[in-house]
């Protein structure tokens, strides 16, 4: 029984996700590196189709957004689910897929927080964004402090070197 109310609520068997994109990026990178992302400007551009200018209203009061993307050229072939070297450096320790932010993940979801520089209509102007241009976008959210981590955080030595260049 519970199983057909959710069937009838969102039209899709229990277990089953869908997304559609509601933006894209344009602008910016045009090939997929890692490294130097923090100067790259482009624009999130959301699907006219689906959203007005209203959906943005109050956005541009924040400084930095989260913006959850899908890593569209990331065969699912070349998806790991096991333990590797980051970016094949094996004087890194081997890590779980879920020890490390490869693109090469079991959902090829991607998460980025990046500056907000401005809202012109149905775009969003950022600066520091570390998707390429043509890149579908699942979601956006305003960064709020109260959500980032509450206390200090840790993190192992190589993941200080990996991101040394990143941004």
């Amino acid at each position: 029984m519970a199983q057909e109310h959710e069937e009838q609520h969102t039209g899709h068997t229990p277990g089953t996700v869908v997304s559609r994109p509601v933006a894209h990026v344009v602008g910016g990178r045009g090939e997929v590196r890692d490294d130097a992302w923090g100067d790259v400007e482009s624009i999130v551009r959301l699907d006219a189709e689906a959203f007005g200018p209203e959906a943005l209203a109050g956005l541009d009061a924040f400084s930095h957004l989260e913006v959850v993307y899908h890593f569209d050229r990331v065969s699912p072939d070349s998806v790991q689910t096991g333990a590797r070297h980051p970016r094949g450096n094996e004087d890194w320790p081997l890590v779980g897929i879920f020890a490390q932010r490869g693109k090469n993940r079991p959902n090829r979801i991607g998460v980025s927080r990046c500056r907000l520089v401005r809202t012109d209509g149905l775009d969003l102007h950022v600066r520091g964004l570390d998707a390429v241009d043509g890149t579908p976008v699942l979601d956006i959210k305003p960064y709020m402090t109260e959500f980032g981590p509450q206390g200090p955080t840790e993190q192992p030595a190589w993941a200080d070197e990996i991101m040394r260049h990143y941004y």
